[in-house]
């Protein structure tokens, strides 16, 4: 480590512990838990902190970048969908070189509407920079927006997960290719002309080469919206000739981050609110002296441009791949008690995992061993054609156990029927929740709004055969079905979707009224309530079987619309006991308590709220069960 002063090797934070089976994992920190907010008069803030890793002549397998939100202590979380970049600055100690490299690009989510608990982790994959996260470095974290900062904001935590072990390949350089707002639609500067050919040369044992990019749309220009609203296709050229090309488009409705407060589920340019970007990577052969890449993107022009491409790329220069037959386990899916994989968890079959071939010839073929800690392996063949650097999600049959030690364990062996040539990666163990149990007769009570033909569901088994299905096109508008089941001992999945993206409820879209889907008991009391506002689907993984939970006595299914109004709102609420409630009405910004309603004994009704004699601002529902907050739904009046 080299020019650190005492207070800054005291700041450092490092951890070790295990990770898959026999690999030692090195945490360091660089920003634990702090507070970040924005500069309204700048419109950017940077955190900025030094952190120690390991020497370069450490042995790096491979790097995790991990953020973690929460909503700051004694403040709520903030409201929008900013920009935040996580940047290598420097290296070497504070007189040693300067890189301003960004490696990570978090965009914030719609945080209004979170409780004082609310958190959320996400990761990426940030190997390719194992050249410079060595020693001692200098990372910012940079935060964008204009939001007021006195009462709002997050609480950041930014880690790197160091896993020792031979290299898939070892990195020889990294050259910066782009990295900026570069204009889109503008006639008077046109993109092409700043996404120029980049010529790189090569170094002396270059086999490899590697293109890095991470790339969103920003801006709302007319009448296309873009940069942010806009789908628009990229081309990778190599040498002039296009190599690969996307559509810079993300899909919303799955956010495993859900409800938000904002327009969450609108699909938006490679991003969406709360969202860790993940990286494009193009790999190619490095078989000449110098080769040539660049960026291009499809021919547009606004009469009012405003869009901005945030691009970062980098070329990284590699030597071969060390075996010809390598394979790892990049993450368990299912099952999982990861939170961004919470919209498939907890499950009780179809265990699925990542894996990615690390290794020089093409993945045809693979073994996968799999099962509970007390249960004897299932094994599973897998075929396919994986090229070098690819990864696979891999979906297989069985059941997860339902009692017992709550961990399930993968190991992969035989690479195309060969001995696989790093070992150290081929087994991961994931802790995980059961599913709830309930008895055989249940009741699923389903209100659709008025966009019914949008809407489905279905229940299937573990084998994968449908029980009982709801097509699209089949159910109709302002409807409630109560569907009887009558489930034989087993595990199940129930999957209502919503092939317009909006839920049976969003908040943007006024019209289409609200809905709501209920799992009952045949004596019809609550076993699961779900929230209406899901996006583009709701998976429920249960079980049915003798030893039933007990109802939730506090389970309760309530929700308020319109939260966009001029005057009359609805709520609508639901529980399984009397009980004691408390409606606020509160100010936003101010915390002004503006209408206050108790109702005693309080288990099933409709109210209705005249807001019509409030001024134009946003407030909050909130509601009070036993004096814990059960509800806190932002309302717009008048805007």
């Amino acid at each position: 480590m080299k020019h650190l002063n005492l207070l800054v090797i005291f700041l450092l934070m490092t951890s070790f512990r295990t990770f898959g089976a026999n690999t030692d994992t090195l945490e360091i920190i660089s920003h634990d838990k702090i507070t970040v907010v924005t500069d309204p008069s700048k419109g950017e803030k940077a955190y900025t902190n030094w952190a120690v890793f390991p020497d370069k002549d450490e042995a790096i397998r491979k790097i995790i970048m991990k953020i973690k939100f929460a909503c700051p202590d004694n403040m709520r979380c903030a409201d929008w969908d900013y920009v935040d970049h996580i940047t290598l600055k420097r290296i070497g100690g504070k007189d040693g070189e300067m890189m301003d490299y960004e490696i990570g690009r978090m965009l914030t989510p719609y945080g209004g509407a979170f409780g004082e608990d609310w958190e959320f982790d996400w990761a990426v994959d940030v190997t390719d920079f194992s050249l410079l996260l060595r020693d001692s470095v200098e990372i910012e974290y940079k935060h964008t927006g204009y939001e007021p900062n006195n009462d709002r904001g997050w609480k950041v935590t930014v880690a790197f997960d160091m896993i020792k072990g031979q290299p898939a390949m070892e990195p020889i350089s990294i050259t910066k290719i782009y990295q900026g707002q570069y204009r889109y639609g503008d006639e008077e500067n046109p993109i092409e002309q700043t996404l120029k050919p980049i010529t790189v040369s090569k170094e002396s044992e270059t086999s490899l080469g590697r293109f890095r990019v991470i790339q969103t749309g920003h801006g709302m220009d007319r009448p296309d919206g873009c940069g942010e609203f806009c789908n628009k296709f990229r081309d990778f050229l190599l040498d002039g000739k296009v190599m690969a090309s996307r559509q810079i488009w993300k899909q919303c409705g799955e956010n495993p981050l859900y409800p938000q407060a904002g327009t969450w589920i609108f699909d938006r340019a490679n991003w969406c609110p709360g969202d860790l970007i993940q990286p494009d990577i193009y790999d190619f052969e490095f078989s000449q002296a110098s080769r040539t890449v660049q960026l291009q993107m499809e021919n547009y022009a606004s009469p009012k441009p405003s869009a901005n491409e945030l691009i970062s790329a980098y070329v990284i220069q590699y030597k071969s791949y060390v075996e010809k037959n390598d394979v790892s386990i990049e993450d368990v899916i299912i099952p999982s008690n990861k939170a961004i994989h919470s919209r498939e968890n907890p499950a009780a079959f179809g265990p699925t995992i990542i894996v990615k071939n690390n290794g020089a010839n093409t993945l045809n073929s693979l073994q996968i061993a799999h099962g509970g800690e007390s249960q004897k392996p299932i094994k599973f063949q897998w075929k396919g054609n994986l090229k070098p650097g690819a990864t696979d999600t891999i979906r297989m049959d069985g059941l997860i156990p339902q009692e017992g030690k709550l961990q399930y364990h993968f190991e992969l062996s035989k690479p195309n029927g060969k001995r696989d040539g790093y070992i150290e990666d081929n087994q991961m163990t994931s802790s995980y929740s059961l599913t709830p149990v309930h008895e055989p007769n249940l009741i699923f009570h389903l209100e659709t709004n008025h966009a019914a033909e949008e809407n489905a569901y279905k229940i299937i088994d573990a084998k994968g055969d449908i029980i009982f299905d709801r097509a699209l096109s089949t159910l109709t508008a302002d409807t409630t079905y109560k569907d009887s089941l009558h489930l034989p001992s087993g595990a199940y999945r129930l999957l209502l979707t919503d092939k317009g993206g909006d839920g049976l409820e969003f908040w943007y879209k006024t019209k289409a009224g609200r809905g709501k889907a209920i799992l009952l008991n045949q004596e019809g009391k609550i076993l699961k309530s779900f929230d209406s506002d899901f996006g583009s689907s709701i998976t429920y993984n249960f079980t049915v079987g003798e030893n039933t939970d007990p109802i939730k006595e506090d389970e309760i299914s309530l929700g308020v619309f319109p939260t966009r109004t001029n005057d009359f709102t609805y709520f609508d609420y639901l529980s399984n006991n009397p009980e004691e409630v408390f409606i606020r009405l509160i100010k936003d910004p101010s915390g002004e308590v503006v209408e206050e309603h108790h109702y005693l004994d309080f288990k099933e009704g409709r109210l209705t709220f005249d807001l019509s004699r409030y001024p134009k601002s946003r407030y909050y529902f909130r509601v009070y069960v036993k004096g814990k907050v059960v509800y806190n739904k932002r309302v717009r009046v008048k805007e």
